[in-house]
């Protein structure tokens, strides 16, 4: 993969990681105010807002594995281009 779309692919990965960590965030307020409602253990709204934010969690797990590839990838590259 040549640099230019190595760059292009780190940057689109970034944008991902970006969104997903502002929606851990609302993830994190709904589950807030779900709380908020009273006995947790009968309550779908916070169950579901805590199964999505592990899923978010996984996922941001995986980008950033994807970006740290990418990286690496890019930094092998200059440096056997350098021999």
């Amino acid at each position: 993969m040549d640099k230019k779309l190595r760059k292009q692919k780190i940057k689109m990965w970034q944008d991902n990681l970006a969104k997903l960590e502002e929606d851990l965030k609302v993830l994190a307020e709904k589950k807030g105010t779900a709380a908020q409602e009273g006995d947790l253990s009968e309550n779908a709204a916070y169950t579901m807002a805590v199964e999505d934010a592990e899923t978010t969690r996984v996922r941001i797990g995986e980008v950033k594995r994807i970006i740290r590839d990418l990286e690496s990838a890019d930094a092998k590259a200059m440096v056997d281009k350098g021999k």
